[in-house]
């Protein structure tokens, strides 16, 4: 501690009437002042963002760094929000000064920064992207003199494709500057912290000198943790109504419908409620996260929007309806409570059908076991390739047909391997060719020219929503399907908790114009699939099935549930300890692997002599021919032929982000690759199988 600038201690005893610095705090001091790449892991509410903030402010001052020097890059934009008056009193401890720009932020803002530019700028990687490749900012002034770049909730990106767009801007940012940029990582726990090191510290990673930072767990009480069965969202609002009065409760929902649903509930049963998700307007969303932080006894309905850190003030209670997808999310939730003196974490799980009831128990048996899911990024990223070479000739004006590659300082694949992916662009005029230089052809413009170019900016394609609004005061957004199916009665949506009627549709501009109504209101998103379930999880749930019991509360309700679940599998023989289950029905054959969507998927495939090819695959089983007989299993099984990636339907590539610039084949490749799950489909291959109605 006694490293960190002299001003910079005394603030953290006199203005935050801190004792001391946290244990990861602490152990972040200096590596990160010593300029080496640092990842930190501490749980929710840790002091990451001190851990981080105070050594750079600190090499700041003793190395003279002027100008735009650190960037600290946040997944989502309220993070941002929240972060920013913080980084603001820091900074301002040494004359400094921080600020937030993000695409909520005006245009005189932005232009303002530009003039005249703070010493941290707490951004996102579409901005940063935005700053690269837009005319109204000279990135070379602006960017020239960045130093360290911070990712906070870097598992968030590392686990799908804006991760693998964050680092290819991040090696373009080290050639802007002409420098090694020092990259610092804040994460919640993660099961392989070494490889997620690894991954920040991108292409040139073995030459680079970087840390883990994990202290050691405290000895705190133990989680205060309950399983419960409720059977509905309804008997859920019952029982978050009549639970914990006076207290300040967090509800978790993993959909945004479900999200309205149970608001709509809460505030019929005279709760003080707020809601926060994604498709409710910024201003809608402060303001709920505002008053709830405010409030004493109240509700606020949430997605994982309010699982990343964002301050919502001292919670008393956590509550999941149903159970998130990883373990990880689960410990964030966990964290958000136990933080004053005399308390201690707790979550309360509300089960609304029996699969969410051995989903819940599942995850709950990992948590104990002490097991967090890896972070992994998404294979063969060939979308984002093509989106990167575009984004450089917009950065640079003309990129030399021969020196592309060195741009992302060797990062694979935007490397030489993609030199198929460059002579399609060329091919189908995204880019043209003229004398040794790239630059951008008619097809992108036409394509991605609109506003410009900022559709390039962004790893991900937000579905179309149609704005709604209340005069003048954006509710925010809700699905194109509310407003065309056939309905009989007036159309009303749900959003914020509350019903609209609609009154009138602008459809060229896509708004909606609503007015207030007692109920009847319907929320409906396209979020595509849940999020597949991992093998560990499914296996998981298996072990649950054959008799585990989480060590945790369970009530009444939930084990009675559990008891008829684990009644039902044993009679249906769909699940063994130590091998996997093919079980024939009156309607079908199923192989019951346990093994998770993409194993199943990749299993399909590979055994594509006996499955059914009409099937879509799920995470517990796969269907098999009706035909099928012990002689043609054993015969399929018997081939040693190389696993197989899962079948592709050609138009699912739409949903890929900037797919239409690859060549067809390599898009479906791309999907096929992510599809898949390799390992678990070798290990469900090596386990016995019993036949249960075969002949």
């Amino acid at each position: 501690m006694s490293d960190l600038d002299p001003v910079v201690l005394h603030h953290v005893v006199n203005s935050l009437g801190w004792p001391g610095l946290r244990p990861a705090q602490r152990a972040a001091v200096e590596p990160v002042l010593a300029g080496r790449d640092v990842l930190v892991l501490a749980p929710t509410a840790g002091g990451k963002t001190e851990s981080a903030v105070f050594p750079l402010l600190t090499a700041m001052t003793r190395d003279g760094w002027t100008g735009l020097s650190v960037l600290y890059i946040c997944p989502l934009r309220a993070l941002l929000n929240s972060l920013g008056p913080r980084l603001e009193s820091y900074t301002g401890w040494l004359g400094r000064r921080a600020a937030v720009w993000h695409g909520d932020v005006s245009g005189a803002r932005r232009r303002a920064l530009r003039a005249d530019p703070p010493d941290v700028l707490l951004t996102t990687p579409e901005s940063i992207e935005g700053m690269l490749i837009g005319t109204a900012t000279e990135h070379t002034d602006l960017l020239a003199g960045v130093r360290a770049v911070v990712v906070d909730e870097v598992h968030a990106f590392a686990g799908d494709d804006r991760g693998w767009h964050l680092l290819a801007v991040l090696e373009r940012l080290e050639r802007v500057a002409g420098r090694r940029i020092q990259r610092v990582g804040l994460s919640a726990t993660v099961g392989n912290p070494s490889a997620l090191l690894i991954w920040l510290q991108g292409a040139r990673a073995a030459s680079r000198d970087g840390l883990v930072v994990a202290p050691a767990a405290s000895s705190a009480a133990p989680p205060d943790i309950t399983l419960d069965h409720v059977g509905s969202l309804a008997n859920a609002a019952k029982v978050v109504a009549a639970l914990h009065r006076g207290s300040k409760r967090l509800v978790f929902c993993d959909s945004r419908r479900q999200v309205e649903e149970l608001g709509s509930e809460l505030r019929a049963r005279g709760v003080t409620v707020f809601l926060s998700h994604a498709s409710l307007s910024a201003d809608e969303r402060v303001r709920s996260e505002q008053a709830f932080a405010e409030a004493r006894d109240c509700v606020i309905v949430a997605t994982s929007t309010l699982e990343l850190g964002i301050d919502v003030g001292d919670l008393d209670r956590v509550i999941q309806i149903d159970a998130p997808s990883t373990v990880a999310a689960f410990l964030q939730r966990l964290g958000r409570t136990g933080r004053r003196p005399g308390t201690v974490r707790n979550c309360l799980f509300l089960a609304t059908t029996p699969g969410a009831l051995v989903q819940a128990a599942g995850l709950l048996t990992l948590w104990a076991d002490g097991w967090v899911e890896p972070v992994l990024a998404p294979p063969e990223p060939r979308h984002l390739v093509a989106q990167q070479l575009l984004a450089l000739a917009l950065q640079n004006g003309t990129v030399g047909d021969r020196e592309w590659a060195s741009e992302w300082n060797g990062l694979a694949p935007f490397d030489r391997s993609a030199e198929p992916i460059v002579r399609h662009l060329i091919d189908q005029g995204y880019l043209e060719i003229d004398g040794g230089l790239l630059f951008i052809g008619p097809e992108a413009e036409k394509r991605f020219g609109r506003r410009h170019f900022m559709e390039l900016t962004a790893s991900f394609t937000a579905p179309p929503q149609f704005t709604v609004l209340f005069g003048r005061q954006e509710i925010g957004r809700t699905d194109t399907t509310v407003l065309t199916e056939r309905r009989e009665g007036p159309r009303r949506v749900l959003l914020g908790g509350r019903s609209w009627q609609v009154r009138h549709v602008d459809w060229k501009r896509r708004r909606a114009f609503v007015e207030p109504v007692a109920g009847g209101g319907v929320a409906r998103w396209n979020q595509g699939r849940h999020a597949a379930r991992s093998f560990a999880l499914v296996r998981a749930m298996r072990s649950v099935l054959l008799g585990a019991d989480p060590p945790v509360t369970l009530t009444r309700r939930a084990r009675d549930t559990l008891a008829e679940e684990r009644a039902r599998v044993l009679v249906d023989a769909t699940a063994a300890p130590d091998g996997t289950t093919i079980v024939r029905t009156s309607g079908d054959v199923r192989w019951w692997t346990w093994a998770g969507h993409r194993a199943n998927a990749t299993l399909a495939a590979t055994l594509g002599s006996v499955a059914d090819p009409a099937q879509q695959p799920n995470d517990l089983w796969v269907r098999l021919r009706q035909d099928l007989t012990p002689d043609l299993w054993h015969a399929a099984r018997a081939t040693n032929e190389p696993l197989t990636l899962p079948d592709v339907d050609p138009r699912a590539v739409h949903g890929l982000k900037f797919a239409a610039v690859l060549p067809p084949r390599l898009a479906v490749a791309t999907l096929a690759a992510r599809l898949a799950d390799l390992p678990a489909a070798t290990e469900v291959l090596a386990e016995p199988t019993i036949l249960t109605g075969l002949t």
